[in-house]
């Protein structure tokens, strides 16, 4: 776990815990006995505390949050407390990522050495939490109130020439091998100083207007930390920082991670942490199924969807081809495509020679036999089955064989697609949200045939291009889609019986989503859905009502922000209610008998949602999903939930799987025959519901069993 090893009077501790070197009680023990050993041994003048492996240390081990153990002695804020109070001075020797936790102890040392490239950073207010050893009080009187306060409200990590600048790290070493000697005659210095040590209880945070610079912070971050408890307890914890003594700092930050450790939204972050960890471990994949080789990628359609991909895999470094059917297509494909990387390029997101380069890897063809060398191929044409169909007949004809064959469907069956080639073990679902190249969810589909090298081949890849991929089952929609349609259906259904859309929007946006349902179908383009609905016309048939305004709207050619008509007007992006949307619903509540009435908010909110979340049990109970983790994942990275509740899922367990039951029954019941159409609870939910069992407790129990 740690080793020892004595260097002309410089002990360097060295952390061995693979794969991140956690700091779980484990190793806090080892490390504060190696520390109180070293300070007895009057041969060692400096300690180094450094890593065997190739980051520094990955933070606490966050499976302690769950059992409880990350109090166990010594927890980390006294492991600090023993670092910063040795008799010998010492050096952190940072090189690679040192986050959390991590650079919390190094915080807690006297020097800090790092490499160029290392990344630090206090992230744990993605997390709903606040750095709880020491993060708050000791960065802002190392590095200063403005670095400080911005490294902790945004979690995101500075590399090494920043953290030089703003005095977070004493010096920087080459990362190569005389990185040890670099840092031995760092130490060999500094132990010959007349007084090496350093402590920041001897420090006070410098600023000519602490409470002043804090005042304009809170208003700048007021929009963003919108309904976010961390925010405002770790901007609390630093002005302790500049009002207190160290002591009486780090008891108030203590006291404020164990408060904050306890809330619905640090229940929230943690959930979604593991669950992120655990999506892409998929049944029926394992080791011995090893990704395939991919060098080159062709994407068909250069439309919205096909340019987006195009971007995200040309800035992953992949050389990339270009299919469409008309040479006035693919030129204007290819020329988005590069007016992306020349605009990134004017804003100084990268090199006009780098952009240049990778602008050169992007080809394009109008014939498929020019895709016969491509490892990998994705279908972004047109979400109609007779095309693809067409498409992968084609790929069937001219790839080569072990080339992957993808599918950009959102709806279709993914089966049937395959069906028509002679090789549907090599065909999956990249399931892409647009813009393609910005969003980072990908959804990825296994068919009945998909090989599992397939699948570890989509993770692999997925990863490169800086996706988070979610396998998911085929059905129509597969997770995200489908738990979108009930959403979306009681969304529009509210409108024939007397809401607006600005009234369900606001509800939805108060909730915390990103956008309310009607501002994002106009986003995404009503004539979107309607295609999507026409595909489907016989399944829906039943429900007369079904999007019924969404239709009328496709009909009117009020298409959504593209045309600057839809749900709303548009001025500019700018949504400005219509009351002709409240006539148009009117006329077709009355030509469908539905009666017209005050619906208030809470209706309109248990209506979307809890719909939505029945959804998510029914995918559980078919296997479409894993776990419910999936769905969350699914639902916060690819269509605004808000990530402080968790996921729809994870909300259902804060909230109780009862009240959801007991909801949709009332709805059932009250909304009459259209009640027993939509509002029947899944037979998942009723059973955990019923017995008293949480959905997350459900799934652990089979994960125990399997």
């Amino acid at each position: 776990m740690i080793s020892i090893k004595h260097t002309e009077g410089v002990a360097f501790i060295e952390l061995n815990a693979p794969p991140v070197n956690a700091l779980g009680l484990k190793m806090r023990q080892a490390l504060s006995s190696a520390i109180h050993g070293l300070d007895a041994d009057e041969q060692v003048k400096a300690i180094v505390l450094c890593s065997a492996l190739p980051l520094f240390c990955g933070g606490a081990d966050i499976v302690e949050f769950r059992t409880g153990a990350v109090w166990d002695k010594p927890d980390l804020p006294n492991l600090c407390v023993t670092i910063e109070t040795s008799k010998k001075p010492i050096i952190a020797a940072i090189a690679g990522p040192a986050m959390g936790g991590a650079l919390e102890i190094a915080l807690a040392c006297d020097y800090r050495v790092a490499t160029p490239d290392a990344v630090m950073g206090l992230p744990e207010i993605k997390l709903g939490l606040l750095p709880g050893a020491g993060g708050t009080q000791r960065l802002p009187r190392i590095a200063g109130l403005e670095a400080a306060t911005k490294m902790i409200l945004s979690g995101d990590p500075v590399k090494g020439e920043y953290a030089l600048s703003c005095g977070l790290v004493d010096a920087l070493l080459e990362n190569n091998q005389d990185f040890r000697a670099h840092v031995l005659g760092f130490a060999t210095r500094v132990s010959h100083e007349g007084d090496p040590k350093r402590s920041c209880a001897d420090m006070t945070v410098t600023h000519p207007d602490p409470k002043g610079y804090l005042t304009g912070f809170r208003d700048q971050i007021a929009h963003t930390s919108k309904n976010l408890v961390a925010p405002e307890r770790c901007l609390v914890s630093i002005e302790a920082a500049c009002e207190m003594p160290l002591a009486e700092g780090l008891a108030q930050e203590k006291a404020g991670f164990a408060e904050l450790l306890d809330t619905p939204q640090s229940r929230a972050g943690r959930h979604l942490f593991f669950a992120e960890r655990e999506c892409t471990k998929v049944p029926g994949v394992t080791r011995a199924d090893q990704p395939r080789s991919i060098s080159s990628v062709a994407v068909i359609g250069a439309g919205t969807m096909g340019r987006g991909i195009a971007i995200a895999f040309l800035q992953a470094g992949y050389p990339f081809t270009l299919l469409e059917t008309t040479q006035g297509a693919l030129e204007q494909g290819l020329e988005k495509v590069r007016e992306h990387f020349q605009r990134a390029a004017q804003k100084g997101r990268l090199s006009a020679d780098r952009a240049e380069a990778i602008v050169s890897n992007a080809t394009g063809t109008l014939s498929y036999g020019d895709l016969a060398e491509a490892d990998l191929i994705i279908e972004a044409a047109f979400e109609s089955m007779n095309v693809k169909r067409q498409i992968f007949e084609a790929l069937g004809q001219h790839a080569k064989p072990g080339a992957i064959l993808a599918s950009n469907t959102s709806t279709l069956d993914l089966d049937e697609i395959a069906a028509v080639t002679s090789r549907p073990e090599d065909v999956i679902g990249l399931h892409f949200f647009s813009p393609a190249n910005v969003m980072r969810l990908l959804e990825v589909v296994r068919g009945a045939k998909t090989a599992p090298d397939v699948i570890a081949t989509a993770i692999t890849v997925a990863k490169k291009i800086r996706k988070l991929p979610v396998t998911v089952g085929v059905c129509y929609g597969f997770v995200g889609n489908r738990m979108l349609e009930p959403y979306f259906r009681e969304g529009s259904r509210l409108l024939l019986e007397g809401a607006t859309p600005k009234q369900v929007d606001d509800v939805l946006e108060n909730f915390g989503m990103a956008m309310g349902i009607h501002a994002m179908a106009d986003l995404a383009g009503v004539d979107v859905g309607a295609r999507v609905r026409q595909e489907r016309r016989s399944e829906i048939a039943h429900d007369p009502t079904y999007q019924a305004v969404q239709d009328r709207l496709f009909e009117l050619g009020r298409l959504g922000q593209k045309t600057g008509r839809g749900s709303y007007v548009y001025e500019g992006r700018t949504r400005v209610e219509d009351p002709e949307i409240v006539q148009i619903s009117a006329h077709l509540a009355d030509l469908h008998g539905v009666k017209r009435r005050e619906i208030d908010d809470q209706e309109i909110f248990e209506r979307c949602l809890f719909p939505l979340i029945n959804e998510g049990f029914l995918i559980l109970e078919e296997g479409i999903a894993t776990r419910p983790g999936d769905c969350d994942l699914i639902w916060v990275n690819g269509y605004g939930f808000p990530n402080w509740r968790g996921g729809p899922m994870h909300y259902a367990d804060e909230i109780g799987l009862s009240q959801i039951l007991e909801r949709m029954n009332h709805y059932r019941q009250s909304l009459g025959a259209y009640g027993e159409m939509w509002f029947t609870p899944a037979p998942l939910l009723e059973e955990l519901a019923t017995s008293g069992v949480t959905l997350t407790a459900y799934f652990d129990a089979k994960k125990e069993k399997s």
